[in-house]
């Protein structure tokens, strides 16, 4: 999948933005809050429906305007009979949001993650790495959800039973007993499927993922293991019937899908302890490009990217090799650095590349080839 074409209007400080952009590698450059985060921001609202910088909308939309639009046609090749969709979001102040593919009133964000899947590489991107269990379990959903059809229902149903029985557990009484085990059998079914998918895919993930780090030139051995959330020798309606006390003590759920996490080590060492800044921001981003690789193996779809600042954290030397793979995968790329020569070395000649260059909201075509 890749942008076509690209407006944003009043959406913090762009307004009346319109960009063709290139399939491949789009630079954009200019001083710090010129808007150039802004431009992936609003990349990334188009793919998920929220802002991965912002929880108010209000921070959004342009001051004395009540909303904020964004529009792009997306390419999909897999598609013969359409393949240029336009897309569109629409937020305003009340937090009201409208969702348009084609045409047509869209059923939720969903569909617009199904069709620009997007992986952002930033400075929060180390959450992966240093954050809790929910980022890396997101980061693994992310991937499941883009190659397996049927692991969103599930995780909406598993969410729905999980829901269920935390209320039962922190307000139930004395009618809780039978309808704990309804919602233990439910609960149970949808993680031991959503348990097999993830598994399945952490399985395909390792070894894209152990190629992308010596792409990098990453000489430490990392090693990727999944938890699924509760005991691996017992099956999850076991271990709720196990807890259940516990968990009525606590008033929450705690073995299950929701609980599942990807452990990063280092010599059986968490990763995060004993990696430098650099190191860490390499093993990151090797994740971030595995995710895209197997997503292309698996659907024939391809990611875009948004990388952030890429000159922070990393050498000259590394800021090539990164490059080297996001070339060589032939995705779409679109990359922000306050100085341009900082990557003009990075390319190699035959990679197509626009530069853009953002200043107080403006966004300006400087040099395509």
């Amino acid at each position: 999948m890749t942008l076509r074409r690209l407006d944003i209007s009043q959406f913090r400080n762009l307004s009346g933005v319109k960009i063709k952009p290139n399939t491949g590698v789009n630079l954009l450059t200019g001083d710090n809050g010129a808007g150039k985060t802004s431009v992936l921001e609003a990349i990334s609202v188009l793919s998920v429906g929220r802002s991965f910088r912002a929880s108010r909308t209000s921070a959004i939309i342009q001051f004395d305007q009540a909303h904020y639009t964004l529009f792009a046609e997306v390419f999909n090749p897999l598609a013969q009979l359409q393949p240029i969709v336009p897309i569109g979001i629409s937020r305003n102040k009340d937090n009201e949001q409208q969702i348009r593919i084609s045409g047509q009133q869209a059923r939720s964000a969903a569909q617009l993650a199904e069709l620009l899947p997007v992986q952002l590489i930033n400075s929060d991107s180390f959450q992966l790495l240093e954050g809790s269990p929910k980022v890396r379990r997101q980061f693994l959903d992310w991937g499941v959800f883009h190659v397996e059809p049927q692991f969103f229902s599930l995780w909406q149903a598993s969410q729905k039973a999980l829901k269920q029985r935390n209320k039962l557990l922190k307000y139930g009484k004395m009618h809780a007993v039978q309808q704990l085990d309804i919602w233990d059998q439910a609960l149970a079914s949808y993680a031991e499927q959503i348990d097999q998918l993830r598994q399945a895919y952490v399985e395909k993930l390792i070894p894209e993922f152990e190629q992308t780090l010596a792409e990098l030139t990453f000489s430490d051995v990392i090693s990727v293991s999944y938890y699924r959330g509760w005991d691996r020798q017992t099956d999850c309606l076991s271990a709720l019937q196990d807890n259940r006390s516990r968990d009525l003590a606590l008033g929450f759920t705690q073995a299950g899908p929701h609980r599942a996490d990807l452990r990063i080590r280092v010599n059986k060492l968490l990763a995060v302890d004993v990696l430098s800044r650099g190191q860490q921001k390499l093993v990151v981003c090797a994740l971030l490009l595995a995710q895209g690789k197997l997503l292309q193996k698996l659907t024939g779809k391809q990611c875009v990217y948004l990388v952030d600042d890429l000159p922070a954290e990393l050498d000259l030397e590394h800021r090539k090799y990164l490059c080297r793979v996001l070339e060589k995968m032939q995705c779409q790329v679109f990359i922000t650095s306050v100085d341009q020569d900082a990557l003009a070395e990075c390319w190699s000649e035959h990679t197509p590349l626009s530069l853009f260059h953002v200043e107080h909201g403006k966004v300006t075509p400087t040099h395509r080839s």
